[in-house]
């Protein structure tokens, strides 16, 4: 994957989600086994096994929650704008079990600005693979860049054009069978 989809982006061969470059940040990493949360105040960051996903995860840019269920708030939106650039946070959201439990994991974001429909179709995917049952392939960085590479140009606006956008981008990613 050389491609970035909003805050997700390919580094070192890992798939994660926010900022690794930033000096005392935090992120997301997507493993095989899960979701890892690196916190820089810790020695050691927090694993959520994929099985404990439920529901999909929705990304958040800003700091708290955008108002009408959106995927902004106001903060993000200027997090965006010049001057604001790379400045604030984002956070994904998602519905724990055993036990369950809202749990919502924040990641510091870039100096560049993340395009809208990136942020839209970023959420579509991570929702769409996590009830396909499929959250591990979220891991595997051939599989996410081949269906990154397809999203990122779209610009597709409605939510039925997100939502067919990317299940055609997960469906084309699929191995063919010989």
């Amino acid at each position: 994957m050389n491609a970035t989809l909003g805050p997700l982006e390919l580094v070192d061969g890992r798939c994660v989600v926010g900022d690794v470059r930033r000096p005392g940040g935090c992120w997301v990493e997507f493993r095989e086994e899960g979701l890892y949360r690196h916190v820089p105040a810790a020695a050691e960051g927090e694993l959520i096994p994929w099985n404990r996903v439920m529901l999909g995860l929705r990304v958040i840019i800003g700091r708290g929650y955008p108002s009408k269920g959106g995927n902004y708030s106001l903060r993000g939106l200027l997090g965006g704008l010049p001057g604001f650039r790379g400045r604030g946070v984002g956070h994904l959201d998602m519905t724990l079990r055993h036990p369950y439990e809202d749990w919502s994991v924040e990641f510091g974001r870039h100096h560049r600005s993340y395009r809208f429909t990136e942020v839209l179709l970023l959420d579509e995917l991570l929702k769409q693979t996590v009830a396909a049952g499929e959250a591990h392939r979220l891991a595997d960085a051939a599989w996410l860049g081949d269906v990154v590479a397809r999203l990122k140009p779209l610009t597709a606006w409605s939510n039925g054009g997100i939502r067919n956008a990317v299940a055609g981008a997960r469906q084309a990613g699929e191995p063919t069978e010989a």
